[in-house]
């Protein structure tokens, strides 16, 4: 346990990150699967779902939860399974 002033502020701020970090990563990963499962189903507009995951991956990037470079990896990956042809 901290025992210095801030110390217990720094485990205060740690927790309030760490809470807010989960519920934007938890968000992210359920966008991920509905768009994975859509996209192998085949149903749903495609391009659409992939901008909702776009937009998800971006939003956990800009706050510091995802790398900048995985979010972009991710939505590449997404972009190309979603124009593959249908067979």
């Amino acid at each position: 346990m901290a025992s210095h002033k801030s110390a217990e502020k720094r485990a205060r701020q740690d927790a309030k990150r760490r809470e807010r970090n989960r519920t934007i990563r938890a968000r992210t990963r359920s966008v991920l699967k509905g768009v994975r499962e859509d996209l192998e189903a085949g149903t749903g507009d495609p391009a659409a779902r992939v901008r909702q995951a776009e937009s998800a991956l971006r939003r956990a990037a800009s706050k510091g939860v995802i790398p900048k470079r995985r979010a972009s990896r991710l939505v590449s990956r997404l972009a190309k399974r979603a124009n593959k042809p249908r067979a």
